[in-house]
């Protein structure tokens, strides 16, 4: 049961018109080996699921989006993140902001199998004013009014994790798996790109077991991408880069996404690392401290 596959193939499954989620959170482990790879295909119209970052503004920005279903698109010390905010403001974008427990909620509810989840978070604000197609429910037991958070069902996931092995046993270092765990069950497939590929005799330590979070049987493929997060951090391996980032921002507000995918996509991952230092630039990182 071989799951690793190259990033190309691993990308083949994805189509145009399908949603696609992406786990991580803002700048931190963000699957952007795979992003990178998704711009350099002809795919288009996606629906994009994501606490997000990069990620979203740019395939926003390179027109691979034509719908974002979001909590938050920002880049932690920048607070909007650059290409999705143009993107927005320019309603190139279809746009579904919800708030953050509501996203983690329309996971659940698809990897459970539900149609929906009653909630009362967003009751008496804008935000459904602003979401027609969230609709309001009764209760059958205490007859007050609950907010209907429908399933979020992705038919791909893409998600970094720290490590893993070749039967897609998954392993997150970081502190904070955030929800990448929900994007995985909710998917119907689901790609890990992993800093390291370890064998699987690396699962046997308990310390080591208990940072694994989803089932392996829901990881269908593994792409082995050291460096596959940047500039988004992968905690312990390193941090998310600044400058980097920064210049990434300047490069969209002058010249837009072909400035940006000019000075550093390239033809191949290899190309971008190398744009950006190398992967040893990219290790030596060193992560936040809050």
């Amino acid at each position: 049961m071989d799951k690793l596959v190259s990033a190309s193939e691993a990308l083949s499954v994805i189509e145009d018109g399908m949603t696609v989620g992406i786990g991580g959170w803002g700048p931190r482990r963000k699957p952007m080996a795979l992003v990178r790879e998704l711009l350099r295909t002809d795919v288009k119209d996606l629906t994009v699921i994501a606490y997000g970052g990069a990620d979203v503004g740019l395939l926003c920005t390179a027109g691979k989006v034509r719908k974002v279903i979001f909590a938050f698109v920002s880049l932690d010390f920048m607070p909007l993140e650059p290409a999705f905010r143009k993107a927005r403001e320019s309603g190139r974008v279809d746009v579904l902001e919800i708030d953050e427990g509501m996203m983690l909620l329309g996971l659940r509810a698809a990897a459970w199998g539900c149609p929906f989840i009653p909630t009362r978070i967003g009751l008496g604000t804008d935000l459904l004013s602003n979401a027609p197609e969230i609709a309001l429910i009764d209760s059958p037991y205490d007859e007050k009014e609950w907010v209907a958070m429908p399933a979020l069902k992705p038919d791909v996931a893409l998600i970094h994790a720290t490590r893993a092995d070749r039967r897609g046993v998954c392993e997150i270092e970081s502190p904070d798996h955030y929800m990448d765990d929900w994007f995985a069950r909710a998917a119907k497939h689901t790609i890990v790109s992993v800093d390291e590929v370890v064998e699987t005799s690396h699962f046997s330590d308990p310390a080591v077991a208990r940072r694994v979070f989803w089932e392996r049987n829901c990881t269908q493929a593994v792409v082995h991408r050291p460096g596959g997060a940047h500039p988004s951090s992968s905690d312990p391996l390193y941090g998310f880069d600044v400058a980097h980032f920064k210049k990434y921002g300047e490069l969209i507000a002058e010249g837009g996404y072909p400035a940006w995918a000019e000075a550093f996509l390239g033809d191949s991952e290899e190309d971008y690392q190398s744009a950006v230092g190398g992967l040893d630039a990219i290790q030596a990182l060193p992560r936040p401290v809050y």
